[in-house]
């Protein structure tokens, strides 16, 4: 019935390290997703965990609008994935008049949550 998106752009962490705490929550029920960021160690936990959060958020307002019954706890993160940002790019000054390159990476990260009958719907369209 319901399905909301929520990005973040250009955000300082680099993809490989968001990665690692994305595929914590994949497929997990949104509810779940946010206590398991919540006790992540790891530094991208906090903005993934307020990406999930604005998502729910979105998926109410969303309800609301169509007025639809929507209950938080039966959310499901339907797709979760990163991308690769803008590249800052750095100098670095070395010995002997050398200078090497600092690549600052950034991230697009990018949550879907859906009720149980739209991720069940898309997964029979696909097949």
């Amino acid at each position: 019935m319901v399905e909301s998106i929520a990005r973040v752009r250009h955000i300082r962490i680099t993809p490989q390290k968001a990665r690692r705490v994305v595929n914590l929550v994949r497929g997990k029920n949104a509810q779940e997703a946010l206590a398991i960021l919540k006790f992540a160690p790891q530094a991208a936990a906090e903005p993934i965990y307020k990406l999930v959060a604005s998502a729910i958020a979105n998926a109410r307002v969303k309800a609301d609008s169509e007025n639809l019954r929507l209950n938080e706890d039966e959310l499901v993160i339907s797709r979760i994935f990163v991308d690769e940002g803008t590249t800052l790019k750095r100098f670095r000054p070395r010995a002997q008049g050398r200078a090497f390159s600092i690549k600052k990476r950034t991230s697009h990260i990018t949550v879907a949550v859906a009720t149980p009958d739209v991720v069940a719907e898309a997964k029979k369209g696909a097949k």
